[in-house]
């Protein structure tokens, strides 16, 4: 079975999400580089691996969450179909089999909000782990006096942490904000979508979503 370790030291794809990264720090966007493909990787992994899923999904979603953002190079609209196509044709030609090519670009079409479904278990982790990388350390522009409404809602997280309870079947992400940076009404205004869309994938899973801000249930 080609491996995600084998996956992340690939060349070419390390090289598609630099450069695809390059592309969107040109457009002011935060981070979507090594840090956040392998943050959704092991996110993903992880959350199927608690669940009792078995390895090869696991290893999937991880696969899955490390290619997920390669379309970034080619134009960030339709991003998760362009990524999905470009990760068909590396992981056909590195000799994955067409079963576990189906999980992976399914997941990986299927992240966008603007056009997701969730249509299987490495689709519904990829999402839940792409959703909840909210961090200071993502936002590139160093000067606050110019931030936008996206660089404050990243840069005012100073800490997210996304937990999950097998025994009570919740998965919460649980961020602290510096409200004099951003509001939680901004945070809200912005990624209500990604975490209704997050709601879903932890039905998928049989799980109940919560979002916990500066200590309060918001969802």
């Amino acid at each position: 079975m080609l491996t995600y370790q084998k996956i992340k030291e690939n060349k070419e794809i390390r090289n598609y999400i630099e450069k695809g990264d390059e592309m969107l720090a040109t457009m002011g966007y935060t981070e979507h580089s090594f840090a956040h493909a392998t943050n959704t990787a092991m996110t993903a992994s992880n959350i199927l691996w608690k669940l009792g899923f078995e390895e090869r999904l696991c290893e999937m979603a991880a696969i899955a969450g490390f290619m997920h953002d390669i379309g970034n190079v080619v134009n960030r609209s339709n991003h998760a179909q362009s990524s999905a196509l470009m990760s068909f044709e590396i992981l056909n030609r590195l000799g994955m089999s067409s079963d576990n090519i189906a999980l992976v670009i399914s997941a990986i079409g299927n992240h966008d909000e603007h056009t997701a479904a969730i249509v299987n278990a490495v689709s519904a982790a990829v999402i839940i782990a792409d959703k909840s990388d909210v961090r200071r350390t993502r936002v590139r522009n160093t000067d606050i006096a110019t931030f936008d409404i996206h660089d404050r809602v990243n840069y005012s997280a100073e800490n997210s942490k996304l937990s999950l309870d097998t025994d009570n079947r919740t998965i919460s992400l649980n961020i602290t904000i510096d409200t004099d940076i951003c509001p939680v009404m901004d945070y809200f205004e912005i990624f209500l979508g990604r975490m209704i869309l997050s709601k879903k994938a932890a039905a998928f899973l049989d799980l109940k979503f919560e979002l916990i801000i500066n200590g309060t249930r918001l969802l």
